[in-house]
C-alpha cells in the first residue's frame, strides 16, 4: 500500500499536469463540458486536501485558465486558510491576478460578483488590482462591463469621470479625451477609429462602415493578437509583425496557411520560426543532457485539435521542432514525424499514430535523448509503444525519454501516457516547454514529496515580488 507521501506526490503531479494542459475547451476526443467537469473535480480535490500546495501551484507555471480557477477557489474558501499561511496566500493571489491577461483578469472579477464572493479579502484584492492598472481609463473603455461589475462588487469610488462613463451618464461632453471619443463614436463614424479595436468593431457595424474601410483605418491601433486573428479575413490589409509574436502563435499562423503558400514562403517562414525560437531560448534554455536528441512528433489526425483549439497540438509539435533545431548543434538533432512531411513547414494532421516505429527509427539514428510530443492516443497498432520502450531501455543504457502532452484527457483526469514507465507532462504552449522539461522528473516519480514541496517553494520565491512572504517547504 503506498505511503501518504507517495499519494500526495501523485495527487499533486496529477493536478499540475492537468493545470498545465487543460483549458476547459473542446478537444479532439472530448467536449468542453467533459473538460470542465473533470478539471473542476481535480481543483476541488486538491484544494480540500492540500490547500497550501494548491495555492503555491499559482507560481508553478499553470495556464491562465487554471490560474483563474485557483484564484476563484481560494477566495471562495478564504475562511479555511491557515493563519500562518494567510500572508503568503494573499501575496500569491495578488501576484497571480496581476499576471493574468487583462481580458481574463476582468472576466474573473465579474465572475466573483456573479458567484457572490464578496468577503473582505476579495474586496481588498479587487481594490489593489484596479489601483494597479496603468491606464484605467483605457481598460474602462475596452472592458466597460467588467470594470463596472468590479466597481459595484467592491463598492469602489473610481477617480475622475469614470463613474459617469461606466454608469451611463453620457448626456454631457467628457473632459477625458478617450471617454469623449467613445461618446462621440456613438453618433460619428469618424470617432470609431480612435477606440480599441474590440469596441470600435461593434460601433463600425452600427455605422455600417464597410469592413475593408474599417480594417484599413483601424490597423494602427491593433494589438498583435488582433492582427493575427484578422489575417484570414483582411486580405493583406492588416500587417503581421512576426517579431512581436510568440513561437506558438507563429506556428499556429504558419499552419493556417494553405500548403502552396507555405511552400512558396519557406525561407521567410523558417526565418520567422528560427528567430522566435532563438528569442525563447535566450530567456529560458531547454534543460537537455548532452548528446544526440530526437523528437517523436505526432501529426496524426487528432493533432488537428478541435474547433476551439484548431491545430494547436500540431502547432506545439512544430514549435518543439523549431526549438530543438535552434537549441542543438547541427547534426545532433533529428525530428521523426508519425507521417513524415517533405519539410517541417508542410506538415499536416493526417493518418494514425505509429510512435513505436518512430522510436525505433530514432534509436537507429543514434538518439540518446528522445522528446515525444503527442496526445498519447496510440492506434497503429494500439499499445505498441510500451514494449518498444522496454526494449529500447534495455538496448540503450542511459536512454532518456520524455513525453509532453498538449491534450488533457477528461476521462482519465490527466494527460494520457504512452507507457506506465513514461508518465506524460502537460503542455499548454511552446513557451512552457522549459518548465515542462524541468517538471518531468516529478511526473516520472523520480523525486519525493519533499522535493516537490521544495520545488514549489522555490517557484514561489521567483514568482512573488521582492518583499513577498518567504515560502517555507
Amino acid at each position: 500500500m503506498p505511503s501518504a507521501d507517495t499519494v500526495a506526490r501523485e495527487d499533486l503531479t496529477l493536478f499540475l499536469n492537468a493545470a498545465y494542459a487543460c483549458t476547459g475547451q473542446r478537444e479532439f476526443y472530448h467536449t468542453a463540458e467533459d473538460q470542465r467537469v473533470s478539471v473542476q473535480f481535480l481543483h476541488a480535490y486538491i484544494l480540500g486536501n492540500y490547500r497550501r500546495l494548491y495555492a503555491r501551484t499559482l507560481a508553478a507555471g499553470v495556464n491562465d485558465f487554471n490560474a483563474a480557477e485557483i484564484i476563484l477557489n481560494l477566495l471562495r474558501t478564504g475562511r479555511q486558510t491557515p493563519p500562518d499561511f494567510r500572508a503568503e496566500e494573499n501575496a500569491l493571489l495578488t501576484a497571480a491576478l496581476r499576471r493574468l491577461p487583462p481580458q481574463r483578469g476582468w472576466k474573473l472579477l465579474t465572475r466573483l460578483r456573479q458567484e457572490r464572493v464578496n468577503n473582505r479579502r476579495t474586496r481588498a484584492l479587487l481594490r489593489a488590482y484596479i489601483a494597479g492598472q496603468r491606464d484605467l481609463t483605457f481598460q474602462a473603455v475596452k472592458y466597460r462591463r467588467h470594470v463596472r461589475a468590479a466597481a459595484l462588487h467592491a463598492h469602489l469610488s473610481l477617480p475622475g469621470e469614470l463613474p459617469a462613463f461606466l454608469f451611463g451618464q453620457h448626456g454631457r461632453a467628457f473632459l477625458t479625451p478617450l471617454l469623449e471619443t467613445f461618446r462621440q463614436a456613438r453618433y460619428s463614424g469618424q470617432a470609431v477609429y480612435d477606440l480599441p479595436f474590440t469596441v470600435a468593431q461593434g460601433l463600425a457595424a452600427k455605422h455600417r462602415i464597410p469592413q475593408a474601410v474599417f480594417l484599413s483605418r483601424i490597423e494602427p491601433r491593433l494589438t498583435e493578437g488582433e492582427r493575427l486573428r484578422l489575417q484570414g479575413q483582411s486580405e493583406g490589409r492588416v500587417e503581421l509583425r512576426p517579431e512581436r509574436l510568440s513561437l506558438s502563435a507563429l506556428c499556429l499562423y504558419v499552419l493556417s496557411l494553405p500548403l502552396h503558400e507555405r511552400q512558396a514562403r519557406q525561407e521567410e517562414l523558417n526565418g520567422w520560426l528560427s528567430r522566435a525560437a532563438g528569442a525563447l531560448l535566450a530567456r529560458a534554455p531547454l534543460p537537455l543532457p548532452p548528446g544526440p536528441v530526437a523528437a517523436l512528433l505526432d501529426n496524426s489526425a487528432s493533432a488537428a485539435g478541435s474547433r476551439e483549439k484548431r491545430r494547436r497540438p500540431l502547432a506545439l509539435a512544430l514549435a518543439a521542432d523549431a526549438l530543438l533545431r535552434a537549441a542543438r548543434p547541427e547534426g545532433s538533432y533529428q525530428a521523426f514525424w508519425t507521417r513524415p512531411p517533405p519539410e517541417a513547414l508542410l506538415v499536416q494532421a493526417r493518418g494514425q499514430t505509429n510512435l513505436s516505429e518512430r522510436l525505433l527509427d530514432a534509436l537507429d539514428w543514434g538518439a540518446r535523448t528522445v522528446l515525444v510530443v503527442s496526445d498519447g492516443v496510440e492506434n497503429d497498432p494500439p499499445g505498441a509503444f510500451h514494449p518498444a520502450l522496454v526494449a529500447a531501455r534495455r538496448l540503450v543504457p542511459g536512454l532518456e525519454v520524455v513525453h509532453v502532452n498538449p491534450v488533457f484527457d477528461a476521462e482519465m483526469l490527466t494527460v494520457r501516457a504512452l507507457s506506465p514507465l513514461l508518465p506524460a507532462v502537460g503542455l499548454r504552449s511552446a513557451e512552457d516547454l522549459p518548465t515542462a522539461l524541468g517538471f518531468a522528473r516529478f511526473a516520472a516519480g523520480q523525486a519525493s514529496l519533499t522535493e516537490l514541496e521544495n520545488y514549489l517553494a522555490g517557484r514561489v520565491q521567483t514568482f512573488l515580488p521582492a518583499g513577498g512572504r518567504r515560502a517555507e517547504a
